[in-house]
């Protein structure tokens, strides 16, 4: 009877290490010219790599690829989030990419126990996911911009028809993509699930946190979701003719506000995230752009009618800015359109605020920045063209 009873617990122990999966992803982060970031989620403990491979025509198995870890000081992590970053990449190039995930069914000491191993097929073409690396050489380009979807899913899809397949080189998800963050899955039913499905296997989105973005007890795991090359809410990228400026502007109430319970101090952050940015418009990369586009969700206008949030962050950004020529600021947060021109506003840069049922498609060549305004049904409501 003993043998027996050793014998199913080693048996649910073979299964239990065969049941590893996949439940979210993979999704492409962070995609720089030279580097990019693979998510994913598994539903159980797993030590995960990444595979990669030129997108040259050759089987992915016709040599062995190299393995990208995710590594803190020095030892590889397993958990159940998995994020593994690509280096030595070369601009303006496609590679394929696989993830595999080893369960880890125990761990005493330092010995750890693997199970099974998940792993994504690599077979066919349609298989595996593709880093397209960033090409500040790229004659044309196109974005697009979604803000203030909060979770709903049909406005989601619909404004998602936007993206054109072998066109579209990014999105930019401007902010309050989801409400509140009290759990990781309210992330992946939000918003990252429905990416992954249509376009985030191969087509990278950044995402420009949002003052909802702020709230809940999951909004401190927001980096471990959406990594940076900063390791902040706040970076820059370029593409192409265009320098991209993704700014922070962190809650939209004064940081004494009762409903922040004493969490608040938004002031401080954004005053420290000037500092940055005074760094950022000296750049070489930022001067000799042809184009600087600012992202930021809630967009500093209003007059006297303007909340705390806002205000204080023009109060901190605009002096800045205003020295550095920027092209156009695209924002979100009203939930309306409008078009600000320099002189109702202190900018001296328009600033185009999207509203939560449109898309705002971008084709950037050396003629210009043209932008159309994209109802869920697929209609052009509006254009703009930044020369």
């Amino acid at each position: 009877m003993k043998k027996i009873l050793i014998a199913l617990v080693m048996l649910c122990g073979v299964y239990s290490a065969q049941a590893i999966k996949f439940i979210h992803g993979p999704y492409l982060q962070a995609v720089t010219e030279t580097e990019a970031t693979i998510m994913w989620v598994t539903d159980a403990k797993a030590l995960s790599w990444v595979e990669v491979a030129p997108d040259d025509g050759t089987n992915f198995y016709h040599v062995e690829r190299p393995r990208y870890y995710q590594t803190y000081l020095g030892k590889r992590v397993y958990g159940t989030l998995h994020q593994v970053r690509i280096t030595g990449l070369e601009p303006g190039k496609r590679y394929r990419y696989a993830i595999s995930s080893k369960e880890v069914i125990d761990v005493k000491g330092h010995r750890v126990t693997y199970g099974h191993v998940a792993t994504t097929r690599v077979y066919g073409k349609s298989k595996h996911g593709i880093i397209p690396t960033l090409d500040p050489k790229k004659e044309s380009i196109q974005f697009i911009v979604l803000n203030d979807i909060h979770a709903n899913q049909d406005k989601l899809n619909a404004l998602l028809n936007t993206y054109e397949e072998g066109k579209t080189d990014m999105f930019f998800y401007n902010g309050d993509m989801v409400s509140m963050v009290p759990t990781e899955q309210v992330l992946f039913d939000g918003f990252v699930n429905a990416s992954i499905d249509r376009f985030a296997k191969k087509v990278p989105f950044y995402l420009v946190r949002g003052n909802h973005e702020t709230r809940g007890l999951f909004a401190t795991s927001f980096l471990d979701y959406f990594p940076t090359t900063t390791n902040k809410p706040y970076y820059t990228l370029k593409h192409g003719d265009v320098f991209f400026i993704v700014l922070d502007g962190g809650e939209d109430k004064p940081d004494s506000c009762l409903e922040y319970y004493e969490t608040a101090e938004y002031d401080k952050y954004r005053m420290e995230e000037a500092e940055w940015l005074k760094k950022v418009v000296e750049s070489d990369e930022c001067k000799s752009a042809k184009y600087r586009v600012v992202l930021m969700h809630m967009p500093p206008i209003g007059g006297k009618n303007m909340w705390h949030g806002p205000k204080h962050a023009g109060e901190c950004f605009f002096p800045i800015l205003n020295k550095a020529n920027i092209t156009v600021m695209i924002s979100g947060h009203t939930h309306r359109y409008s078009y600000n021109t320099p002189d109702t506003t202190d900018a001296e840069f328009p600033i185009l605020v999207n509203g939560n049922k449109t898309a705002l498609k971008a084709n950037v060549d050396a003629e210009g920045i043209k932008v159309d305004v994209i109802d869920t049904t697929g209609a052009v409501k509006k254009s703009h063209t930044f020369k």
